[in-house]
């Protein structure tokens, strides 16, 4: 698969990852190198890493418990403590191995650790390859808020190798095809249609596919860094997926990021719909998809005034409104979007039935 030339890095893939990841580090002449896993790609992806690592500098794995939970600023002081006491300096760089939650807190350790070193993203999952570690989005949790503590700083190089997928449970990667999914809904009508018949997808091909979903996100933030505008596409079925990510964070059936966001893009579909923006055969195929795929979630009649409560919370507000992103027809976008209170009622009520 050919590289991919993002803002200010490259995004490589497989076996020419690696080559191209040894020679950044070798011309770069770094003083130290620090690894950041999780107890998961600590155990199941390092020992898959390592050998591809050619170093002869000083190198240390630094290990944190797996989870959103962790997703947070005592994190943060925590590893910037154990940069300290292992003796990182401004010549240090922090290779990110894991999935989004590690891209997302390790790139926000790196700017912030004396005032930023370079870091490098190695995502380990679907979710962290085609969304969490492109576009230089880099945060924390504050309590159950999701990202609302971060900076945008990108990766020195992002390497995406597929092969660790293979230890990927089935739950996580079908995490991450919600967002592959989100692609095509927002951008790509003709990538879209290639999941309407799931059956048909070898994985042998399914690297393509992903190749695509990078180059899909790749392509809107180049456009737009800072999301001030066009960027916001790509939180097509965050507003309310969020919102309801964060309200069961901490219950006993709390949902995988994918999983909230497809319950968000069927509820935005909804309100596409009503708005005039989709047809019903396309809101339907829609949802018809992201239903089977995706086991319908409960969501109680008296949770609904408590998520929306969440809802003023969403980044992409100003002056205090709720701005939603919908879609208008399958593979075009319209952003800043106004939906009254009714409505978003009526979503909840579509989605249970």
């Amino acid at each position: 698969m050919q590289p991919i030339n993002a803002n200010g890095y490259s995004i490589y893939f497989n076996e020419n990852g690696y080559k191209a990841l040894n020679e950044f580090i070798k011309e770069h002449k770094y003083s130290s190198v620090f690894i950041l896993t999780d107890s998961n790609t600590n155990e199941f992806c390092a020992p898959q890493f390592l050998p591809h690592l050619e170093v002869t500098i000083p190198l240390e794995i630094i290990e944190i418990e797996a989870g959103e939970s962790m997703k947070n600023i005592e994190t943060c002081v925590e590893l910037w403590s154990i940069l300290t006491d292992l003796g990182a300096d401004r010549k240090s760089l922090l290779i990110n191995l894991g999935g989004g939650v590690i891209t997302d807190i390790g790139g926000f350790v790196a700017s912030t650790f004396k005032r930023g070193i370079d870091f490098i993203h190695i995502p380990t999952t679907l979710l962290g390859m085609v969304d969490a570690s492109i576009g230089g989005k880099n945060g924390v949790d504050l309590g159950n808020l999701k990202n609302q503590i971060g900076v945008i700083n990108v990766p020195k190089l992002l390497v995406i190798d597929t092969n660790y997928l293979q230890s990927l449970p089935q739950r996580e990667m079908r995490s991450g095809l919600a967002e592959m999914l989100k692609h095509g809904l927002i951008y790509d009508k003709n990538y879209w249609e290639q999941f309407l018949d799931l059956n048909q997808i070898v994985f042998d091909h399914f690297d393509a596919l992903i190749h695509r979903s990078v180059a899909i996100k790749n392509e809107i933030v180049k456009q737009d860094p800072t999301e001030n505008g066009i960027r916001k596409a790509l939180n097509f079925g965050h507003t309310l997926g969020h919102a309801i990510e964060s309200f069961y964070l901490e219950s006993a059936t709390p949902l995988l990021h994918g999983e909230a966001i497809a319950i968000g893009m069927v509820m935005e579909s909804y309100l596409s719909l009503q708005k005039g923006l989709l047809t019903a055969i396309e809101y339907l195929q829609i949802k018809n998809l992201l239903t089977s795929i995706y086991e319908p979630f409960v969501i109680e009649e008296n949770d609904i005034d408590l998520i929306q409560n969440l809802l003023i919370h969403d980044k992409k507000n100003e002056y205090g409104k709720v701005q939603f992103v919908l879609i208008e027809g399958i593979g075009k976008i319209k952003i800043n979007q106004s939906i009254e209170n009714e409505l978003i009622v009526k979503a909840f009520e579509d989605y249970k039935n």
